[in-house]
């Protein structure tokens, strides 16, 4: 899973590495395309509400032998994943242009952003399902098969993009139809998998009409996941009007090169907390505490360790991750002191990413929620906002990321050991806690 979710990040990622060697405008459609971040991490958060929240249920009733509620909490899932899709796809469609104004474009990138979103917008259903009963495949326990999910789609479309980009000259457009065809075939093998004889619980092919009581139940559990999203969507949009007011188009596109390294190294910490989620929720309902307590303990180990070596490799290559998406010297001269100030303490996230995950899996949406809210709402908009007006500037902004991580992951990890951790001492027949 933790490959699954580093080979996801592809989809957006390569496009934004072709788009910003373009020649002659490399900047300004790589700035285009980082304004469309926050619509695209939007459609993610509704991925994470339904199929996030729906696995955890879904590997909960598994554990304790209901299958046949299990059966009805996937279908929920599938149901409400193509009805926010579609509304999705037609309301952010519709008010595309005061959007991207909005996040922080300008004359001269709007063009681009309008040119890539009008196309992806268009493949929003292939997004949801393949990102979200993508959920389903792991929480079954096949791993493998959930990681060929998306790798299938990512290395199509690391074959399209060059090809319509560069070969047809369709620039931006080319890269978001690369896209949503990658989607689509991704999109369809899961269908096809968990409609097949290989998925312990199928998929009804009729779509099922959603039941209220399950449909509470799984944007309850799902809201840690959708919040967390939405809020970094608002963070996204915050930071690029900030920059845009204080840097210009520049500072944007420094962001979007920071966004996207950001999404390559906190993937293998998603992706690790993603796969013990299942383990955890399937030995909680099981009442294997022990288990439960061992996968807490081997999940935050493994995120701190490497979060510490993904700081070193940011804090002693940043030329080397800049490079990646731009070569324009304006920007790598301004982008390195800026990604060194981002990403300080980031590992202080994996605290974060750790102590949310134990809250999810165990169905205590209520503690995952506010931590997801704590973070980004409460420290880290003030911050981008206070910053640079007292004098900070464009620094303010990268400097509100890591005073977030120290005190939001602290409060997080802290919270967990505190209130989940000794309820885990139970004997395996007791009653699980509430």
């Amino acid at each position: 899973m933790t490959l699954a979710q580093l080979i996801n990040v592809l989809y957006n990622v390569v496009d934004r590495i072709y788009i910003g060697h373009i020649p002659h405008t490399s900047t300004e459609a790589l700035t285009g395309i980082g304004l469309t971040l926050p619509v695209i991490t939007i459609i993610t958060a509704f991925a994470n509400l339904f199929g996030m929240g729906g696995a955890p249920l879904f590997s909960i009733a598994r554990g304790s032998g209901d299958e046949k509620k299990a059966e009805k909490i996937m279908a929920n899932s599938f149901s409400m994943l193509l009805i926010s899709g579609i509304l999705l796809a037609l309301l952010c469609f519709i008010f595309r242009r005061p959007l991207m104004y909005l996040f922080g474009a300008s004359d001269v990138t709007y063009p681009y952003a309008d040119a890539y979103l009008s196309i992806y917008l268009c493949g929003t259903l292939f997004v949801m399902v393949s990102l979200g009963m993508n959920n389903f495949i792991n929480a079954q326990g096949f791993g493998v098969m959930g990681m060929l999910t998306v790798s299938i789609g990512a290395v199509l479309n690391l074959i399209l993009d060059p090809i319509f980009i560069f070969v047809f000259h369709m620039g931006v457009r080319g890269a978001a139809l690369a896209t949503i065809l990658s989607q689509f075939v991704s999109a369809v093998w899961v269908f096809r998998f968990l409609t097949g004889e290989k998925a312990v619980i199928r998929l009804p092919r009729t779509l099922a009409r959603p039941q209220l009581s399950i449909v509470k139940d799984i944007t309850g559990l799902g809201l840690s996941g959708f919040v967390m999203s939405i809020t970094n969507g608002s963070v996204q949009i915050m930071c690029n009007a900030m920059l845009q007011r204080w840097g210009g188009d520049l500072y944007v596109g420094i962001m979007t090169v920071i966004n996207s390294v950001r999404e390559i190294i906190t993937m293998p910490v998603n992706g690790l907390t993603s796969g013990a989620q299942p383990v955890m929720s399937f030995n909680y309902g099981a009442g294997e505490y022990r288990r439960v307590k061992a996968a807490i303990r081997f999940t935050s180990v493994a995120c701190i360790i490497f979060s510490l070596a993904a700081w070193a490799l940011l804090f002693f290559f940043p030329h080397f991750f800049i490079h990646l998406f731009n070569s324009e010297p304006e920007l790598l001269e301004k982008g390195v002191p800026a990604m060194r100030l981002y990403f300080f303490g980031i590992f202080m996230m994996a605290l974060q990413f750790a102590g949310q995950s134990t809250f999810v899996a165990l169905g205590r949406s209520k503690q995952a929620v506010f931590f997801s809210l704590f973070r980004k709402v409460i420290i880290v908009i003030p911050l981008t906002i206070f910053l640079p007006a007292i004098g900070f500037g464009t620094d303010g902004v990268f400097l509100a990321e890591p005073v977030s991580n120290f005190i939001g992951g602290t409060a997080s990890f802290v919270t967990m050991l505190l209130t989940v951790w000794p309820r885990l001492k139970e004997t395996p027949t007791a009653k699980a806690p509430e």
